[in-house]
């Protein structure tokens, strides 16, 4: 179990005793932010930027940190989330291995790392946590609450848990819960991992044949399936075969086309950046939100009594984990609450990580967004 904390990654101390929703408290734990621009006198040109599963607090490079951040082109100086008129905050979600307490983390009643002994994770946790964050910031409200992907559900779960704490919101790829078919993915990821001898029943170690390297790659290939399009995969790499000397693997079933040794090479970099337990975690998480249920009602009561100047919400027409229908009903349901909404279908190649890398589409409607908010 290891932590993969970037450099210049900032803390907020939780107050002990800190209540998670299905049960379970921790004492000693942390929040794990970055801050990107100036935050003017009167404190309010913030934008809190709640993130997917995976990325850590390191948006976009500063001086503190001047590698590229997992949004460089988005945030930064002259960019569509402009850092020289907005305070560009970054969290990393509650329950992850970047920096925010998970069970990668110590736990400090044992001195060993939490594994399973971690109180299972909810998105309304790292909704309460961004709050608590941003109070002890001494930031009462923010002109923008960005979510993508799971953090567009954590957006959603901030806004109704803890009204008036934000103005506007850009939700990008997000839902108000998982259907069943990003469910059943998801669950394929975690028996991967859970599958793999060498993941120990959470106990494993970073070393090399004591880790579930095999279950790490499985789950983040099949990830990788959603993330992107078929018909990326089809322009991208057609039937393109490996030339012999970059066949890799023993005997008539090793990788023999393009498109096997990309997901082979994507997933040798994520498998040893992120804990296989945090995977499991949040995975679940995803899963069992539902913002209806979270407040005791339906999504649509719940969108509808969300009070905001205004809100953009984004989706691509190829996104399969999370369809183009699941944003138009956050927009439609935004809208019934008087909200100035505006909504956007991309029609973008590049699935549901679109908006990590088209960033010629995403970008303009975001910046025109962002500058009426001004």
């Amino acid at each position: 179990m290891k932590e993969f904390v970037p450099p210049a990654t900032r803390f907020i101390s939780l107050p002990d005793g800190f209540a998670m929703r299905r049960g379970g408290v921790l004492n000693g734990a942390r929040i794990a932010y970055e801050a990107v621009g100036r935050l003017n006198e009167a404190r309010d040109n913030v934008v809190l930027i709640l993130t997917g599963m995976s990325p850590d607090a390191h948006v976009a490079a500063h001086p503190d940190d001047p590698s590229p951040g997992w949004w460089e082109h988005m945030v930064g100086s002259g960019k569509p989330i402009d850092t020289d008129r907005w305070h560009v905050i970054c969290m990393a979600a509650l329950g992850s291995c970047k920096g925010s307490t998970g069970p990668a983390s110590v736990n400090p009643a044992t001195g060993e790392r939490y594994g399973l002994e971690f109180p299972q994770v909810s998105i309304e946790d790292i909704a309460d946590a961004a709050t608590f964050l941003l109070r002890a910031l001494h930031i009462d409200t923010v002109a923008c609450v960005v979510g993508t992907s799971m953090g567009g559900m954590s957006a959603l779960s901030l806004l109704a848990r803890h009204p008036g704490l934000a103005r506007s919101h850009i939700n990008i790829s997000g839902a108000v819960h998982s259907l069943p078919y990003a469910i059943a993915i998801r669950s394929l990821q975690r028996e991967a991992i859970r599958s793999d001898p060498q993941w120990s029943n959470g106990r494993y170690r970073d070393d090399p044949g004591h880790y579930p390297r095999s279950g790490m790659l499985l789950a983040r290939k099949l990830g990788m399936m959603t993330y992107r399009s078929a018909r990326e995969w089809d322009q991208r790499f057609g039937r393109t075969r490996l030339a012999a000397g970059h066949r890799t693997g023993n005997g008539p079933f090793g990788a023999e086309f393009r498109v096997e040794a990309y997901l082979q090479a994507h997933a040798d970099r994520f498998v040893h950046n992120f804990d296989p337990n945090a995977y499991l975690y949040l995975s679940r998480c995803i899963d069992l939100f539902d913002l209806g249920e979270s407040c005791g009602s339906t999504a649509p009561a719940v969108l509808s009594r969300l009070c905001l100047d205004a809100a953009l919400v984004i989706g691509v027409e190829t996104d399969t984990l999370f369809p183009l229908h699941q944003q138009r009903e956050i927009a439609d349901g935004l809208s019934r609450s008087g909200t100035d909404v505006q909504f956007r279908a991309m029609t973008s190649d590049e699935g549901h990580d679109a908006f990590l890398v088209d960033i010629a589409r995403f970008g303009p409607p975001i910046a025109k967004f962002l500058s009426v908010m001004w």
